[in-house]
């Protein structure tokens, strides 16, 4: 790597400067205006002094391409410091005609130091920077807004691989023994429970469907989502239709006498109300509920447009609720599906369902853990 000060009038000259000599892939590490060197400098005005460096030069022919680690930049500045420090002490042995005062000097060495110190943290950034080459990997899984750290884990594990196979058949294979998948025996009462918006009952109403309908099995459907008159007036009418029973629930008794009064049903869907992860009062609330169904077949919904951010404080949230699976809704609203990972990555729970689609029963379905990995590579997509 090389280094170089320059001096002058402007920063427009400087940059010039550092242009025709170190090229346009120079980065600038530091710059300051100071007094021009010299015993007549006090008496100019300040110019522009810019550190530069850059990886390789070629100027000329008699220059060749040079590439130096960043304990050869460490060498090199502290030359350029020891330089500094014989310069300040030359200044002081020829007496001026206006002496500084001891403290200033001290001060303006400090000063040097800390700016020495700064040039050194930002070469080895920019070095570091340089060096590190993002995999073809890596570059998919970041552009599909996959967490940082689980890219780094996956590409950990590619890297521990030694065979010669492709990169990217390496990540088929960490990717889909990353992904647990679980087809859950539908019985008995089943829970669905997740935040507002992410899809829960259209989603029970599309497993109704392929429960009633396909399967023909003998369903009911339970809602205590009596916040939202719209959810209520939606379920009854798909239950209408596929002539099912249906019931609103107010109270915890009046879950326990819904349950009771469906027990001849082979499923008995119960869609809840939305709540925020983060008000616990609520979520308890709900735990208060799902303890009176005694339900072991509890599932979380979480949309794939969910940011990374949220989707580690809803299943933080939920999971008092202790639930056994995760199904994942909108997959048809996005074109990336990096969110199934993190999903995955926070929830430590298979996915049971996806859903694609607003329509009922047909867009409600199990992936393989090899399909979810070719739409997480970018290898497929939902439509």
């Amino acid at each position: 790597m090389i280094i170089k000060k320059y001096l002058a009038k402007d920063m427009n000259e400087a940059l010039n400067k550092i242009r025709q000599e170190l090229g346009k892939e120079a980065v600038i590490v530091s710059q300051r205006k100071i007094k021009p060197p010299g015993m007549f400098g006090i008496f100019s005005k300040k110019v522009v002094e810019v550190t530069a460096a850059v990886d390789k030069i070629k100027r000329n022919d008699s220059y060749k391409y040079e590439k130096q680690d960043v304990s050869e930049s460490v060498e090199a500045l502290k030359r350029l410091i020891g330089s500094q420090r014989f310069q300040e002490k030359k200044n002081l042995d020829v007496k001026p005609e206006v002496e500084k005062p001891e403290s200033d000097i001290q001060n303006n060495i400090i000063k040097e130091m800390s700016e020495m110190k700064q040039m050194l943290s930002n070469l080895t950034a920019v070095s570091n920077n340089k060096v590190r080459q993002q995999s073809r990997v890596e570059k998919v899984l970041l552009e599909n807004d996959v967490r940082d750290n689980i890219v780094q884990e996956i590409v950990s594990e590619i890297n521990g691989m030694k065979d010669e196979r492709d990169e990217f058949e390496k990540a088929r294979e960490v990717l889909s023994n990353f992904i647990q998948v679980n087809t859950p025996k539908i019985a008995g009462p089943v829970v669905l429970v997740g935040p507002t918006g992410v899809g829960k009952t259209t989603t029970i109403a599309k497993l109704a469907g392929k429960l009633a309908l396909i399967e023909k099995k003998k369903v009911g459907l339970i809602t205590i989502d009596t916040y939202r008159i719209g959810a209520v007036e939606q379920l009854k009418t798909y239950a209408e239709i596929m002539n099912i029973p249906f019931k609103v629930v107010m109270t915890i008794k009046e879950m326990e006498s819904a349950v009771e009064d469906m027990k001849g049903c082979d499923v008995i869907l119960i869609d809840t109300t939305g709540r925020s992860s983060k008000n616990v009062m609520q979520i308890s609330e709900l735990r208060a509920y799902i303890e009176k169904i005694n339900s072991n077949n509890i599932h979380l919904v979480i949309s794939c447009t969910t940011k990374a951010k949220d989707i580690a404080d809803i299943v933080k949230g939920y999971g008092i609720l202790n639930y056994e699976n995760v199904i994942i809704t909108k997959m048809d609203e996005t074109s990336t599906y990096g969110s199934i990972l993190n999903i995955v990555s926070s929830a430590k729970k298979p996915i049971s369902f996806i859903t694609t689609g607003q329509s009922v029963p047909d867009d409600i379905k199990t992936l393989s853990s090899t399909e979810l990995t070719k739409l997480i590579l970018g290898e497929d997509s939902i439509c």
